[in-house]
């Protein structure tokens, strides 16, 4: 795909409220492939004191949206199964790195992968998403 696609990409990631939100950051993206980061802070906590698996979900979407998206089509999720491996500590920076696995005109298929700074596997996600027709609106 082309640069002008993942400098759009790019540039709506700068944007996303929800991600800032989060501390989401859009590290690199290319076509079928998005790597994100996002520290682990106090706002990431659940009622036992650990990472929330809601803010790890939102963190491998954030992967996901934008490695499927980097098609320059509209792709929508339609399926991602994740798998909580380990729990990350205080103070670590976890990276989602979304690969496309396979793509055909209608389905994406991506395996996505959550590890700290010492690269221990913390959450391993399996993602499908439906590929429309259009071109991304904001190109």
């Amino acid at each position: 795909m082309s640069e002008k696609v993942f400098e759009a990409l790019r540039g709506r990631a700068k944007d996303e409220p929800y991600a800032r939100l989060l501390g989401l950051e859009l590290v690199r993206v290319e076509d079928g492939y998005a790597l994100v980061r996002m520290p682990f802070t106090e706002k990431h906590r659940n009622i036992h004191g650990r990472c929330h698996g809601g803010a790890l979900f939102s963190l491998i979407d954030e992967a996901f949206q934008f490695a499927s998206n980097s098609s320059g089509r509209i792709e929508i999720a339609l399926n991602v199964g994740v798998s909580y491996l380990k729990a990350p500590g205080d103070g670590d920076t976890l990276v989602a790195e979304a690969k496309l696995v396979s793509r055909s005109r209608r389905v994406s298929h991506f395996l996505i992968e959550v590890r700290n700074a010492a690269g221990d596997l913390l959450a391993s996600c399996q993602a499908t998403a439906y590929r429309r027709d259009d071109p991304l609106p904001f190109l």
